[in-house]
């Protein structure tokens, strides 16, 4: 019996140490270097499970936007601008993961001082009118925004955040049942694991802001605009008293994070370029439409990149 324990417990470290990350074995065969699907410990979590938990929250968010009157109707010009956006970004989905060809996909805007926005399991979209008109943002920065949060989606962070929590709060017999001693098709995800209120890691971030950029591109948006939202992320996130900082909160915004993108600038301009029919030595130089926008903030850091954000 000690043997078994010690094997489980074996099982639940190595459990928690399967995270995406940058892989050899990437998805596509150019751009962004990154391992599609994400960790393997979200497999815990039966994926339809973790979908139908989505749309279910997204209803009753909808439902009580639609109450208070804060649901912005199909004409409104901004949604109408997301969703052309979208239009064009959705199609680039599947080379990341192919159970994006079977999601509903919605987008929708709310009216909110809130500088937020999210892309949910399934592909249900939300955006909150603060995060557009406080930050001014541009097509091109709209992009790298939803890229981002569609990246999520497609990598399964929520799905293996919920895993994870599963472990804890089951233990060893969730890490049995993994192994065949049991079934995880009838698991429902507690209470803990919302997932609008799931908390991605810095490593999670990372990698939807590298995939949100590939798709991004790949739908012929500028990805340089992502160091332009970021210099505007950090901009916002040293007002004092900011209304409505939860995407700040769960999204720092830091040089390191800038750095990161940089880096990887090289992999996903040749994709824009392409996508724009033109070639990198046309490429004009990119600018803001904001002026001084700076430097972002020196990052706080995290010991654990794996471990989730904390407000």
């Amino acid at each position: 019996m000690p043997r078994r324990f010690a094997a489980l417990a074996l099982a639940a470290s190595a459990a928690f140490g399967m995270t995406a990350g940058l892989a050899q074995e990437a998805g596509p065969d150019d751009g962004i270097r990154v391992q599609r699907g994400g960790a393997s410990v979200r497999q815990i979590v039966p994926v339809e499970v973790i979908e139908q938990q989505a749309s279910q929250e997204y209803e009753q968010l909808k439902e009580e936007a639609q109450s208070k009157r804060t649901l912005m109707p199909d004409s409104n010009p901004q949604l109408i601008r997301l969703r052309a956006l979208a239009k064009r970004i959705l199609p680039q989905t599947p080379r990341w993961n192919e159970r994006a060809r079977q999601w509903k996909w919605e987008v929708n805007l709310i009216t909110s001082k809130q500088v937020n926005a999210f892309c949910m399991p399934g592909g249900k979209i939300a955006f909150y009118t603060g995060l557009l008109e406080q930050l001014k943002l541009t097509d091109d920065e709209v992009a790298m925004v939803m890229g981002h949060e569609i990246a999520h989606a497609l990598q399964e962070h929520a799905r293996e955040r919920a895993a994870k929590s599963e472990i804890t709060n089951l233990g060893a017999n969730v890490i049995s049942q993994l192994f065949g001693f049991g079934n995880l098709g009838n698991m429902a995800i507690g209470a803990s694991a919302q997932l609008l209120t799931l908390r991605f890691s810095r490593s999670d971030e990372t990698e939807a802001d590298l995939v949100g950029m590939d798709i991004a591109a790949r739908a012929g948006f500028d990805p340089r605009a992502a160091i332009s939202l970021w210099q505007k992320m950090g901009m916002v996130s040293q007002v004092a008293a900011q209304p409505g900082s939860e995407f700040l909160s769960t999204h720092p915004s830091g040089r390191t994070r800038i750095a990161e993108l940089e880096k990887h600038m090289p992999e996903v301009l040749p994709l824009y370029a392409r996508a724009i029919e033109s070639n990198m030595a046309r490429l004009p130089a990119y600018r803001a439409n904001m002026a001084n926008l700076g430097d972002a903030p020196v990052d706080s850091g995290d010991d654990d990149r794996q471990a989730p954000l904390k407000k």
